[in-house]
């Protein structure tokens, strides 16, 4: 089909772009959310490289389409860009283009629930976000650290817009090399940044997501739905942020089902409205945490790092308590299980999260309800808690001679175990010294 001059220009320069000569050969990197910006880069890269081909041209630089997945996207998001992810997969291979799909999860003990239910944080706010840094800037950061390593040099192409807003415009104004496409990255050395539709207008990225047809075989019309559905505002949350006008992810109509950044989640809200009536759980969990964030009764009175943390009011501004910890996963399992009657492939926390948690809780001295017991509950299983094997508990109960001496030697295995399958593995002393001084003063009390 023909395209406007306007965005066949912009297909030309990737063309001239990706042939440019460079003695790294340096890879571009596209960061992908599934959202409509992102969309409509991949989509005018993938015909540049197309056109290319069918002229005979070689392709030789690597293309690596990254996805940032926080472990607790917006589930309705989450399923499509699973779908358009493993489209993309297999068209490229389909078509013989040098593109490939990487997907980037936060180290486990950066994960949310391990930050909030596990070492008791509080939910993030303006003032204490520390979930971008953690969830979607090291894990990205991290490919592209390593890819350049490989690589010597590569280049971030990134969708942003100047008529997303004034703020953006002047962003993009700044970081602008005048009469250089190629920007230096402000963050990653040995990296550059590349945006090809900065020019670009709204309306004009809506024609190319419903009149071009996608290169990869999917239906754009899915995307479409979607954002008429969460119709809240059109911005959507960076993958690869450049600067720090990108870290906020608060407004983003595919960000966390669990953001409690903002007041209200609109675009939650809207799908509700909608028709996706299960995800009403969700909302209601995600305001619940919002609204208990402060509530005194359910933070300490210090830090985890033992610092004082009560206002001039005797307020208390620590960390969650275990208690409230242990009612906000009882809390969250039991949402889950609400929401898997409906999409039983819905896990809002993993596996791996749970024993991590589990781990956390061991480290802090919580040694009575544990994961399983509360897994256990909510699901009406009878599953075991077996934290110590058989031939261990045998050698206890006879070399222990009371019964305070067995649950102290079991815990404090528990507390080495922990810090075995745990990639942090400092600390272990101290806590073993925590949990001896804690038992001692227990007898002498």
């Amino acid at each position: 089909m023909k395209l406007p001059d306007r965005i066949n220009n912009i297909i030309l320069e990737l063309m001239d772009q990706y042939q440019e000569e460079d003695r790294y050969n340096r890879p571009w990197i596209i960061g992908f959310s599934g959202g409509k910006d992102s969309t409509v880069l991949l989509t005018l890269t993938w015909l540049a490289m197309q056109r290319l081909k069918e002229q005979g041209v070689l392709l030789k630089r690597k293309v690596y389409v990254v996805c940032n997945d926080t472990m607790v996207e917006n589930p309705v998001i989450e399923e499509y860009v699973q779908n358009v992810l493993e489209k993309i997969r297999k068209a490229a291979i389909e078509q013989e283009l040098p593109i490939s799909v990487t997907m980037t999860l936060p180290e486990l003990e950066d994960s949310f629930w391990c930050c909030t239910i596990g070492k008791g944080y509080p939910a993030p706010n303006n003032a204490f976000r520390y979930c971008t840094e953690r969830m979607k800037i090291k894990p990205t950061t991290k490919f592209i650290v390593n890819q350049v390593a490989a690589d010597g040099e590569a280049i971030v192409l990134i969708g942003t817009r100047k008529g997303e807003s004034q703020k953006r415009a002047m962003s993009i104004k700044r970081h602008t090399v005048k009469g250089h496409r190629l920007s230096k990255h402000p963050l990653n050395p040995n990296t550059y940044t590349y945006a090809p539709i900065v020019e670009l207008m709204l309306e004009e990225v809506w024609w190319i997501i419903n009149v071009a047809p996608s290169p990869w075989g999917f239906d754009n019309k899915i995307l479409f739905k979607i954002y008429a559905d969460a119709s809240a505002d059109d911005y959507e949350c960076p993958t690869v942020v450049t600067d720090k006008s990108h870290t906020s992810c608060g407004q983003s109509r595919f960000g966390c089902w669990i953001c409690t950044v903002v007041k209200e989640d609109s675009s939650m809200t809207s799908l509700i409205k909608n028709g996706v009536a299960w995800m009403k759980p969700l909302l209601d969990f995600r305001n619940r945490m919002q609204e208990n964030r402060n509530v005194s009764e359910f933070r300490c009175s210090t830090r985890r790092n033992g610092q004082l943390a009560v206002d001039e009011t005797g307020h208390n501004q620590g960390n969650y308590t275990m208690e409230y910890r242990i009612q906000l996963l009882r809390e969250l399992l039991t949402v889950q299980k609400k929401t898997q009657k409906f999409r039983g492939s819905i896990d809002l926390i993993t596996v791996q999260e749970l024993i991590a948690i589990q781990i956390i809780w061991y480290r802090d001295g919580n040694f009575k309800t544990t994961v399983n017991d509360i897994y256990n509950e909510v699901y009406g299983y009878n599953i075991p808690n077996d934290s110590i094997g058989l031939k261990e508990r045998l050698l206890l109960e006879k070399a222990c001679n009371e019964e305070g001496h067995f649950q102290l030697v079991q815990e404090l295995l528990a507390l080495q175990k922990s810090k075995v399958l745990m990639m942090r593995k400092q600390g272990l002393q101290n806590d073993l010294e925590e949990r001896l001084d804690s038992f001692i003063t227990s007898q002498e009390s």
